[in-house]
């Protein structure tokens, strides 16, 4: 009898060409992101006189450096040299360009899922490590380096040892003001930033089954936060119904054959992982950073821990991260006066995220300023036809176009040095929003949370409030 598969076995199977003595395979790539950092990779082509090898397979997206205001005068010369080495070199190859004056701009990893580029059992690869997010769909999805890039263009393949597989299962259901992001940044500060190291994290169970497209996006991008590869989810209806009618989606009776292909994309009964690891989703509060790595996060119930609780090797890092953020072990953390506050990103720009925030938000007044910056384009103008740009207006935020914006700065979108802010982001590092912002990660409703307080507050009792 045949042996029982996981997901990774047979995404990983239905693209390896072949495999070295050294156990590192040839995968086939399905789809190829580049963005304004690929600039590097289209230089190597150039000095070698190639070509992209698939151009119909490659798509081009402006999002790390595009301006979320002014756009048709960028002041900086730096980001408008970015932007147009990305646009030339994608008229130079051909390729369909997502590009800072097109209808459908926005962050690769939101576009890719919302054009329909994204699909169950592809190869996806971008110059960026949160390429995990398009595992959501039981898609093989992970970052890769410069000279990868290079050598996806040139060839479209890339060179990958298979890592091993781990399954993080969430039983049980969440509860009321609990999401996704609380999910991530739980398991990351149970298991560590190198918990799932060297491994591909599987997510499975009732509370990851009752997830929206949305909400499995946010759980995969963040994989690579706490050391995994990347990260996936069994496509299901929910997958499918999310896809259907998309642009590059299947048509007509090429949908029905490709969905009858996606149901395989299941681990089998009895197929062993490497490791495993069983949340009750019950038992996650609302969470959030306290610190500098993605690992030191609590629920917004809890004390800051004393250094010496978090084992072997973390005391240190803790006090350094405590000098950093300003903060001292055994406070609560309910209660920091944060200075702003910043709703967006790849892990959490989408509609729904967007949603979430303005049901906190309606009908308040922000005590801090804040930027507001869809995902794309096409999210700014479904919030917008929903009004849910005036709810963010009227709270006193500032309402902005899309791109990666302040998650990571290089748009001129920043915190400033000392100040902290509270963001519905993906990494907390030093200097990520900014030389010396003070960044706590949680979801887009404790953002939203944050603003109509102005400190870290529990989402739950500022909801309560309505009632």
């Amino acid at each position: 009898m045949e042996k029982p598969s996981t997901l990774l076995d047979k995404l990983w199977g239905a693209h390896e060409i072949l495999r070295r003595e050294d156990g590192t395979s040839l995968l086939w790539v399905d789809r190829h992101l580049v963005h304004e950092g690929s600039h590097h990779a289209f230089a190597k082509l150039a000095a070698r006189g190639q070509k992209v090898a698939e151009p119909r397979l490659t798509f081009a997206v402006t999002d790390h450096y595009a301006p979320t205001r002014q756009r048709d005068r960028i002041t900086d010369p730096d980001i408008a040299r970015m932007i147009e080495t990305l646009e030339g070199n994608a008229r130079t190859h051909g390729l369909e360009t997502f590009g800072l004056s097109d209808p459908r701009q926005g962050i690769v990893h939101v576009i890719g899922p919302e054009q329909g580029l994204t699909l169950p059992g592809l190869q996806i690869n971008c110059g960026d490590s949160h390429t995990s997010t398009h595992g959501a769909f039981g898609a093989l999805a992970f970052g890769i380096g410069a000279t990868e890039v290079a050598h996806v263009l040139a060839t479209q393949t890339v060179w990958q040892r298979k890592p091993a597989a781990m399954r993080i299962t969430f039983e049980g259901a969440l509860a009321p003001g609990v999401t996704a992001k609380d999910m991530a940044l739980g398991w990351i500060a149970r298991l560590g930033a190198g918990g799932a190291q060297g491994h591909a994290v599987e997510y499975a169970g009732p509370a990851v089954e009752a997830l929206s497209m949305e909400g499995r996006m946010t759980l995969c991008n963040l994989s690579i936060e706490g050391g995994a590869r990347f990260g996936m989810v069994a496509p299901d209806e929910v997958t499918f119904d999310y896809i259907k009618g998309r642009p590059f989606a299947p048509k007509a009776s090429d949908w029905e054959r490709a969905v009858d292909g996606w149901r395989t994309l299941r681990t089998d009964a009895g197929a062993d992982f490497a490791r495993e690891v069983i949340i009750d989703a019950a038992d996650i509060a609302p969470t959030l950073t306290w610190g500098t790595s993605p690992e030191q996060a609590i629920g917004i119930d809890a004390v800051l821990p004393a250094p010496g609780s978090l084992g072997a090797g973390k005391a240190a890092a803790a006090e350094a991260a405590y000098d950093y953020m300003g903060l001292t072990p055994g406070q609560p953390i309910k209660g920091t006066p944060v200075d702003q506050v910043f709703l967006g990103s790849c892990t959490n720009g989408r509609i729904e995220d967007l949603r979430a925030a303005a049901a906190v938000l309606r009908g308040r007044r922000a005590q801090v300023p804040g930027l507001v910056s869809p995902g794309s384009a096409l999210v700014k103008q479904q919030a917008e036809a929903e009004g849910l740009d005036l709810v963010f207006r009227d709270a006193g935020l500032e309402w902005a176009a899309s791109g990666c914006s302040m998650c990571v700065g290089m748009n001129g979108d920043l915190v400033a040095p000392g100040k902290r802010c509270a963001s519905s982001t993906n990494r907390n590092f030093r200097g990520r929003q900014g030389r010396g912002a003070r960044t706590h990660l949680m979801s887009p409703a404790m953002v939203a949370a944050a603003a109509v307080t102005g400190a870290l507050s529990d989402l739950r009792e500022v909801m309560q409030e309505r009632v």
